[in-house]
């Protein structure tokens, strides 16, 4: 519930006729809402802190019995002292919140402390194991901990520093997937959006604070229900950075839900700061989804440009059996450079029956999966593109047991012949 909201509640229990006169009030002032993005701020999550040892002046929760599934009382407890010893040591507590005082004791091991937003928390860093392969090379830190406190904590040491913060926020989707006030968020819950609003604000406001603001981004991915939302509260934290929405392909297949159209992507925004800039001009780099792992495989990761795709065919009709014309033999020599194109086998031959040239190789559309594929072209066509520079021969992967196979594609050619794009050879 909102703060608002609680002291209605709070004034209808004490005197129900001001409470609901102050209620129908709120309820006209709310109704009249300036342009933007308008939601309530919350009050924050709660945070548990299991292992903490627990204090004189602790707030505390009880815990629900062991094996028990329930909630179990999510009320606060003020430990104010402590009976017995050893494992019988039981904490005095005082209940938090409530007009009328209670109290009652409880055993250390079922109780766990319990951290509110406006509590400080001073998180300390320490080292539970690492890897070490790279030598002096760059390296790479995890840190565990409740996601808040931790960008709370970097802002000590990183401040402006970091070039790149990417976030997965829970999509708020009516799963039972994420936590609010140590509860969660039922999908009917009338302020769900509101939610999920200030949860992700206070984030990104520290986010800001981390980010270079001269040259950095922010990326993050969401799905529907919540992307029309993120997008307004995106503009109104970073009103001065440039903003752009793209579709992520997640699934081309599509997930199937209840009475609802099949769900095939997500969307990713990006948040770009100060003079961060995608690239040279008719050079842009193009982060796209790849189908399978033979294109990913095959990218070629030394161009600023991925105008170049993968040779070999993904998706539907990728199968020997269902384009036999395109199942046939590249030629390359000891140095990997092309030598030719061979025909396409006859049905019932063997790749083992084709001769290659001398001192050359055969690269056959082979996928990940062992299973025969096939390339993009019938080898008329491929001859004609490796005959014009529009298709090469690249380094060997190790993930498709050969060198790839790369191809510009009938638009980027028609873009070359007309200018618009110009050919660097790096």
């Amino acid at each position: 519930m909102s703060r608002l909201t609680e002291l209605l509640a709070q004034a209808k229990a004490k005197d129900t006729a001001l409470g609901n006169e102050l209620e129908r009030e709120f309820r006209a002032l709310s109704a009249r809402r300036a342009f933007g993005l308008n939601f309530e701020r919350h009050k924050p999550e709660s945070v548990e802190l299991p292992g903490r040892p627990i204090r004189k002046g602790d707030k505390v929760r009880i815990l629900p019995k062991r094996g028990s599934t329930a909630k179990g009382d999510q009320r606060l407890w003020k430990v104010r002292g402590f009976e017995g010893q050893g494992e019988g040591r039981q904490a005095r507590l005082e209940l938090l919140g409530n007009d009328q005082p209670e109290q009652q004791s409880a055993s250390l091991a079922d109780l766990i402390v319990v951290a509110e937003f406006k509590d400080y928390i001073y998180p300390g860093l320490f080292s539970t194991g690492k890897v070490e392969r790279g030598g002096d090379k760059p390296f790479h830190t995890v840190i565990n901990g409740e996601n808040f406190h931790v960008l709370e904590a970097l802002t000590f040491t990183h401040r402006g520093k970091i070039d790149a913060i990417y976030i997965d926020p829970p999509y708020n989707s009516g799963a039972r997937d994420w936590k609010y006030n140590n509860d969660y968020v039922e999908k009917d819950d009338l302020y769900r959006h509101s939610k999920w609003l200030a949860m992700i604000e206070r984030r990104l406001l520290v986010a800001r604070k981390l980010l270079n603001p001269n040259k950095s981004a922010l990326i993050i991915t969401i799905d529907e229900k919540e992307y029309l939302r993120l997008g307004l509260l995106l503009e109104q934290v970073f009103p001065e950075a440039g903003i752009q929405m793209v579709t992520s392909v997640i699934n081309p297949f599509g997930v199937s839900r209840q009475n609802e159209l099949s769900r095939v992507e997500e969307y990713v925004f990006y948040v770009r700061l100060g003079n961060l800039s995608l690239g040279r001009p008719n050079s842009v780099r193009n982060l796209l989804a790849r189908e399978n792992d033979e294109e990913m495989a095959e990218l070629d990761e030394g161009h600023d440009e991925t105008h170049w795709f993968s040779f070999m065919r993904a998706g539907s009709n990728s199968t020997r059996t269902h384009s036999p014309g395109c199942h046939y033999p590249i030629f390359v020599d000891g140095q990997g450079t092309f030598h030719s194109v061979g025909e396409a086998l006859e049905q019932g031959q063997a790749r083992d029956d084709i001769p290659c040239p001398q001192g050359t190789q055969a690269l056959w559309p082979i996928k990940t999966n062992k299973t025969d594929g096939v390339w993009q072209a019938s080898p008329d066509h491929a001859r004609f593109l490796f005959a014009n520079g529009f298709a090469r021969i690249g380094k060997f992967r190790k993930q498709i047991g050969r060198r790839s196979v790369t191809y510009l594609r009938e638009g980027t050619i028609s873009r070359l012949a007309s200018g618009e794009l110009r050919r660097v050879d790096i």
